[in-house]
């Protein structure tokens, strides 16, 4: 597969992700029965490992390591504080005013992982 396909995909996946995110949030505000379906469960998941994979091999293809790029490294550990801040975002914190402002909190991160993305700065 070549380098600019796979981008691509991991751009794909990536949007997904975000949509999806942003989706569960606002059923998350609205309380809405929808989290609950086995689909919302399960296809995040199913999401988010083609985007690693997409991820894994974007590296592996460009060289482009964490740790030695400085752009990927904010990027990764963004990535980090991202999957931390949306566990508690969308089930962790106990009540729905903070789930909201981690929900909210996270979309800051999420908007800073495709800032870096795009900008590569350093």
């Amino acid at each position: 597969m070549s380098y600019m396909m796979l981008k691509h995909l991991h751009m794909t996946f990536a949007l997904l992700s975000a949509l999806g995110f942003l989706l569960r949030g606002i059923w998350m505000m609205m309380d809405s029965p929808l989290l609950q379906k086995k689909l919302t469960r399960i296809l995040p998941h199913v999401i988010d490992t083609l985007l690693l994979a997409t991820a894994v091999a974007l590296i592996i293809i460009s060289h482009q390591y964490p740790f030695v790029v400085p752009w990927l490294t904010w990027k990764l550990l963004l990535v980090i504080v991202y999957i931390g801040l949306g566990v508690f975002a969308l089930r962790g914190a106990k009540t729905k005013r903070a789930r909201t402002g981690l929900f909210v909190l996270n979309l800051g991160v999420l908007a800073a992982i495709f800032w870096l993305a795009v900008a590569k700065p350093y």
